[in-house]
């Protein structure tokens, strides 16, 4: 019964929203939410914790399933930013609690794991690339740092026979049609009609008239375990470089031609009203990985980077804790996103 009410989410954030359940008692506690998941900020550590979800591309609906997931987490984060993450940690609940029926949780508590979260230092938030773009405080030498530690990534990155499948037109239609479909709902609400079908033809048009192109790409080892997540938001400018948050919650999102990675956080800088910045990026990257076909994928990868962009943000409004303030935020976010996309063509 304890377990029951500890793991409904609204028991859970309300539970870990108290000081008390914290081993540094925090003075202040900030809930922040994704899709997929509530993050605790406390000052010092972050505890993210996964939302028991099935959205069709993630399942995170039983527990042994979120710990699995959260270990995954940990594992993949730590090639990019391995000082941050730093282990997953049970949620447990005191005996004492669970008699009162009240949800006295503990975070790296004794006894039976009731829920479990990914334990990060904190980042410093005035250091975010997007909160530096807004003051105009990203340079191009930054951008270069950035390029030249995704050139190293991409270049040390796993590829093999599997994880290059996913490069493969079969899987890049099933990625591109996967959009179009879990956006329908979202017709004349997030993205008019016309959009969504000029998009949409487009896309499916490259695919077909570059088929010979994404095939030698697959050939040549461009895809890769890459990031999959790679937005201005997920990049911190600390005393090294720290790009976190990557996806590990399904391996055909991660498991890309490296360009797809570098359109999207150029996409990004583009939507900062940074061009400048973008440009830099995809010349600095291409100077050091000698990547010179990257330019002939970038505006198809780009669109389509921005879409996923612009159906997450969609996909907030169905969100049942999420306040109509945030969906409000959440559909401006994904109208200039689709707007973006449409740009590209």
């Amino acid at each position: 019964m304890g377990d029951k009410l500890v793991t409904t989410p609204l028991s859970l954030i309300e539970g870990l929203l108290k000081p008390e359940s914290y081993p540094h008692r925090p003075p202040e506690i900030k809930l922040v939410q994704t899709q997929m998941s509530f993050i605790f900020l406390t000052g010092e550590y972050v505890y993210k914790v996964k939302k028991p979800v099935n959205l069709g591309y993630l399942d995170y609906t039983t527990l042994e399933k979120r710990r699995f997931f959260c270990h995954q987490e940990l594992e993949l984060n730590r090639r990019l930013c391995p000082e941050v993450y730093l282990a997953v940690v049970p949620i447990t609940m005191s005996l004492r609690g669970a008699k009162r029926r009240s949800n006295l949780l503990r975070i790296e508590g004794e006894g039976k794991a009731v829920e479990y979260a990914v334990k990060m230092r904190q980042l410093p938030q005035n250091r975010m690339m997007d909160v530096l773009l807004r003051g105009n405080q990203v340079t191009s030498e930054m951008i270069t740092s950035v390029a030249e530690k995704l050139a190293r990534f991409h270049q040390k990155a796993e590829t093999n026979s599997r994880i290059a499948a996913f490069g493969k037109l079969d899987v890049i239609r099933q990625n591109t049609d996967e959009n179009f479909s879990q956006t329908k709902k979202y017709i004349d609400v997030s993205i008019p009609r016309l959009k969504y079908d000029h998009i949409k033809k487009y896309t499916e048009d490259f695919i077909q008239h570059n088929s010979a192109l994404f095939s030698k790409r697959v050939k040549e080892g461009r895809v890769k375990d890459c990031h999959g997540d790679l937005h201005v938001a997920h990049i911190c400018f600390t005393d090294d470089i720290c790009i976190y948050d990557c996806i590990e919650f399904n391996d055909r999102f991660r498991y890309s031609d490296v360009v797809s990675e570098i359109a999207f956080l150029a996409m990004d800088l583009d939507r900062y009203h940074h061009s400048d910045l973008s440009q830099h990026l995809v010349n600095a990257y291409v100077e050091l990985s000698h990547d010179e076909e990257l330019s002939d994928l970038l505006n198809f990868y780009k669109c389509y980077r921005a879409y996923v962009r612009g159906k997450v943000e969609s996909f907030k409004l169905d969100d049942p804790y999420i306040s109509e303030e945030e969906k409000a935020k959440a559909l401006a976010t994904a109208r200039s996103y689709f707007e973006l996309a449409e740009g590209y063509i």
